[in-house]
């Protein structure tokens, strides 16, 4: 087996990336990324400090992807246009890089900040567009927890093939969103609180 030349970090990185679309992110390990690298294993120390140093740094490069679609997709848009945007490439993401998908959803160890903080950046994205309709407080909160359980909700049940029948999941998750913009609308009105109908 001849050594692999020119072997760095980002090269890494971009080949466990698609071993992660192709496996699953729980089966990319140190010897499969070696094999597809044309390398031993332990060539891989000069770079990676094991697996979990792999998956930490997976999660990392998966994020700054999704974090860099969902702004890009959101850019020069607001309100309702700006949601349904965010939402499409959410899905798309999901769809496209399935194992990529699965890393996003690990969770930040004690010592992983950069991991923190590029999750935090994806959460801040998402407290922007919502503050177009200008919710505050719980209700702001409410509103940006609701969008991510959708969105998160509708990839697993997709990618899990949960959506067997021949009908148009872009169109199954518009239908989704709308939904929660018209009770986004309600609560912009001030016709009601998020817990409020609950209550009653």
């Amino acid at each position: 087996m001849s050594p692999r030349i020119g072997l760095d970090e980002q090269t890494l990185l971009r080949a466990a990336a698609e071993l992660a679309d192709e496996h699953g992110f729980e089966a990319v390990t140190l010897a499969l990324l070696a094999k597809k690298l044309n390398v031993r294993s332990p060539s891989l120390y000069n770079h990676i400090e094991g697996l979990g140093a792999l998956r930490a740094k997976l999660a990392l490069y998966s994020l700054t992807i999704l974090h860099g679609d969902l702004a890009a997709a959101v850019e020069g848009s607001e309100g309702d246009e700006a949601v349904f945007a965010f939402g499409a490439a959410y899905a798309a993401y999901a769809r496209q890089h399935p194992g990529l998908y699965e890393a996003t959803l690990r969770a930040p160890g004690r010592q992983e900040m950069e991991l923190e903080r590029i999750s935090a950046e994806i959460v801040s994205l998402i407290v922007g567009v919502l503050g177009y309709y200008g919710l505050e407080g719980d209700a702001a909160i409410h509103a940006t927890r609701g969008l991510r359980s959708i969105l998160h909700g509708f990839s697993s049940i997709e990618r899990s093939g949960g959506f067997g029948m021949a009908l148009s999941v872009e169109e199954s998750q518009k239908l989704l969103i709308s939904a929660f913009l018209a009770g986004i609308h309600v609560m912009k009105q001030g016709e009601t609180g998020p817990l409020d109908s609950a209550s009653e």
